[in-house]
């Protein structure tokens, strides 16, 4: 069990600081120590309350105006808690049934909404927590300043509400869900691709071992949502082994499946086997952790539907192609994640299959391509799309990637388009045709002072 406290750490982290669990609670914890706390030192130190102004709270020697105002805020409080989660409930059904249900991770994860919880639940644990301040017996005592910092807090919320009402409006739009999508498939780019991509780059051996090692089959179904790499050369190094995984972060692995394989299983108990299973974070459903693909399959979800007969709405399935090739031009400007780790050097401790550029490619634009055959809009948008995706990468096989998928799109379409349809598609498949063969350099690059190629596309 304590070789597996790192993954099941950090993935309860993951799940709980995306929840409406962690940064609420916190939240209500402190706001209500905040409010014992400073009742109490009130009544230590009774002249603190006489630095509050009269206008205030004009009635600072009466205990039960006191009780009336701070029962009546924690009422009221509780009151828009119950508006607000009823708010929240019915934007989750919206954005689930219109657009997919694999979004809710990120309105899930939303900190506004957290944020809005906190404050509220915190202002009515603050009212809670002094009310038992206010009292008339043994002898009357007013927390004028307690009582002050909860009418202050009352009239944060009524302007956080307004807040959050306007940060809702906003977050049911699909362009702005999609947007965000995007955005932290972008920052798992970041974390896991930190190298930028260079023009030519040295090609190394990335093929995996010859041999073909035991199998160490998986004791729970589910999704594999982490790897901890560091973990794995560690153990592959000190069991004296190599590691490969068979499957990548993304996939779906049942239980009793080849998980990973070692070599020199001789060298490997099962206690060891549990220490290798253990740097694995498997689990119902996906992550954006460490997979890329899962946003992007997020955003295709919502393209789907919006070009399905049943909605018929091309523009928010332009929208969600738009923003897929910005993730792709993104994951183009780094260079891929290693294959193969090493430790010490030169001698391979593990090996860890990531998503190709073909597979993402596909994953992207496969499906949108097959349904949007009869819709000359999002086609011609889709090959704009591959253009700017070429633009962006100066590897000719991943522009004849791009070409060839173009070139898919006009076949399909070709049975479902109009005449004058098919000419501008075949217009604008001919134009980019053009420029990628433009676009071809020499072997050798010429380089300005700056370190840009010349005659590059900008």
């Amino acid at each position: 069990m304590l070789d597996r406290l790192p993954a099941l750490s950090r993935s309860a982290l993951y799940a709980l600081r995306g929840g409406f669990l962690i940064r609420p609670l916190a939240i209500a914890l402190v706001l209500g120590t905040a409010g014992a706390v400073l009742s109490s030192l009130e009544e230590s130190f009774g002249e603190i309350g006489r630095w509050i102004p009269n206008v205030l709270f004009p009635s600072q020697q009466d205990p039960g105006v006191a009780q009336v105002i701070l029962s009546s805020i924690a009422t009221s409080i509780m009151t828009v808690v119950s508006i607000v989660f009823a708010i929240l409930l019915m934007t989750l059904t919206l954005a689930s049934t219109q657009f997919s249900p694999r979004i809710l991770v990120s309105f899930v994860r939303d900190r506004t909404t957290q944020w809005t919880l906190g404050v509220f639940l915190g202002t009515f644990s603050y009212c809670m927590a002094a009310l038992p301040a206010a009292r008339m017996l043994p002898h009357p005592f007013v927390p004028a300043a307690t009582v002050a910092g909860a009418m202050l807090l009352a009239l944060g919320c009524v302007a956080w509400l307004i807040y959050f009402i306007h940060h809702v409006s906003q977050s049911i739009s699909v362009n702005h869900i999609v947007d965000r999508i995007a955005g932290e498939t972008e920052r798992v780019i970041d974390q896991y691709m930190v190298h930028p991509s260079t023009p030519f780059r040295l090609e190394v051996d990335e093929s995996t071992p010859s041999e073909p090692g035991a199998a160490v089959l998986s004791r729970q179904s589910g999704y594999i949502r982490y790897v901890d790499i560091d973990r794995l050369t560690v153990l592959a190094r000190e069991y004296g082994i190599w590691v490969r995984l068979e499957r990548r972060v993304g996939h779906f692995v049942p239980a009793g499946i080849p998980i990973i394989r070692v070599s020199k299983p001789e060298r490997v108990s099962p206690d060891r086997e549990a220490s290798l299973l253990g740097a694995i974070d498997m689990g119902p459903t996906r992550t954006m952790q460490q997979d890329v693909e899962f946003g992007t399959i997020q955003i295709v979800d919502i393209a789907l539907r919006a070009i399905s007969p049943a909605i018929n709405d091309p523009s928010t399935a332009i929208s969600c192609i738009d923003q897929l090739s910005r993730i792709i031009i993104c994951w183009l400007g780094r260079e891929p994640p290693k294959l193969r780790y090493f430790a010490p050097p030169h001698v391979l401790r593990l090996v860890v299959p990531w998503i190709t550029f073909q597979g993402l490619i596909d994953t992207a634009f496969d499906q949108i391509r097959h349904y949007a055959v009869a819709d000359v809009a999002v086609s011609l948008r889709l090959i704009r799309a591959l253009h700017d995706i070429a633009a962006a990468t100066q590897r000719g096989e991943q522009q004849s990637v791009l070409v060839e998928l173009s070139r898919r799109v006009l076949a399909g379409c070709a049975a479902h388009l109009s005449e004058s349809e098919l000419a501008r598609l075949r217009q604008r498949v001919s134009d980019f045709e053009a420029d990628v063969a433009t676009w071809s350099s020499p072997l050798v690059p010429e380089f300005t002072a700056g370190g840009a190629r010349q005659g590059s596309p900008q």
